[in-house]
């Protein structure tokens, strides 16, 4: 797993990453405080691919690498799952863009799945 981004205002209290899967939320999580997420889904059929749909740093933690740490750990899940990532969420899809060694396309047909499922409003 990546290192995690840390505050500047306690550079010994690391940034942790936790999976709500029910809720469909990856909190990034600093002195027992959510201070960002990413709201995502799984796509309804094989294989399964991790959606992001939105990623949001809360207000005052911006510019910290919060976001980027999130993506990273959202792409290091669904590696370990084995399945891959739609990031619709114009900053994971930015992220993707900027770090191809870590975040593989996913193919174009589990894309439109994904694009489906969001647009019918199941399991968002």
């Amino acid at each position: 797993m990546p290192e995690s981004p840390t505050s500047p205002n306690s550079p010994n209290t690391p940034i942790e990453f936790q999976d709500e899967r029910k809720a469909g939320r990856l909190l990034a999580i600093e002195d027992g405080a959510t201070v960002g997420y990413i709201a995502y889904f799984v796509l309804a059929e094989p294989p399964h691919a991790l959606v992001a749909v939105h990623t949001v740093v809360e207000p005052g933690h911006e510019g910290r690498g919060i976001a980027g740490g999130l993506v990273r750990t959202f792409y290091g899940l669904a590696e370990a799952e084995g399945v891959p990532v739609v990031p619709l969420c114009p900053y994971a899809a930015s992220w993707a863009a900027k770090h191809p060694d870590e975040a593989p396309v996913a193919p174009a047909e589990v894309v439109a799945a994904a694009k489906a499922q969001l647009t019918a409003g199941s399991d968002v």
